[in-house]
């Protein structure tokens, strides 16, 4: 783990590019992803459902080191286990895994995100160690077929007036529609087809980019 992985910004947060291998493609995770994070994107969650452990922490630590050189955060999905072993600089957590007060015990530095679907459980988590809450899903998407129903942009800004910590807006998300998701109150974007299935990822990523800072000074 980065020696201080808490140096980052709520501006490593405006723009996540989730990685999704299948929509990647022939081109690989770790291409993909550092091509987006040169045109823009603040942050990597590396999301994998299907590597086992070993493969899991060689991808990591090999994006890891693509990342690095560029400034931005690497945060493992899910898997504690594996941001650790692969000196991630964070982790995201859903509401089924790993309780985010164990996860800020064993990574005091990271940054911690927690997914919430609702009301309840972002009032649930109100005084959880975390640095962002991932809402989700504010539109429906194939790349989750199994995800909440969607919050839509009303549902967003409920969940806005609820909590002062960071919302990232999963779900959905393009350049059509990410200035609406911004003005409801998300404080980032994460998107997975909108980046991984581009033809261009570091283009796509800088359309994206360019949105988020009409609408947040950059730091």
């Amino acid at each position: 783990m980065a020696e201080d992985a808490r140096r980052w910004s709520v501006s490593a947060l405006r723009l996540h590019v989730v990685t999704d291998a299948a929509l990647c493609g022939a081109r690989g995770v770790e291409a993909v992803a550092a091509a987006a994070a040169r045109g823009g994107a603040t942050c990597v969650q590396l999301r994998e459902k299907q590597l086992d452990t070993r493969r899991f922490v060689e991808r990591a630590r090999a994006l890891k080191a693509r990342l690095a050189p560029l400034g931005v955060p690497l945060i493992v999905n899910d898997r504690v286990d594996v941001a650790l072993a692969a000196g991630a600089d964070g982790v995201h957590v859903g509401q089924s895994d790993m309780a985010a007060q164990d996860v800020r015990r064993l990574m005091p530095h990271a940054l911690i995100g927690l997914s919430v679907e609702n009301a309840a459980q972002l009032r649930a988590a109100a005084d959880a160690p975390v640095d962002y809450f991932g809402v989700s899903p504010v539109f429906a998407t194939p790349s989750k077929p199994d995800a909440a129903p969607a919050l839509g942009l009303d549902g967003l800004r409920a969940l806005r007036s609820l909590t002062c910590k960071p919302l990232v807006a999963i779900g959905g998300i393009d350049a059509d529609n990410a200035a609406a998701v911004l003005d409801a109150g998300a404080d980032g974007l994460a998107v997975v087809r909108a980046l991984c299935a581009a033809a261009d990822p570091a283009a796509a990523a800088g359309v994206l980019r360019r949105i988020i800072d009409r609408r947040h000074r950059p730091e």
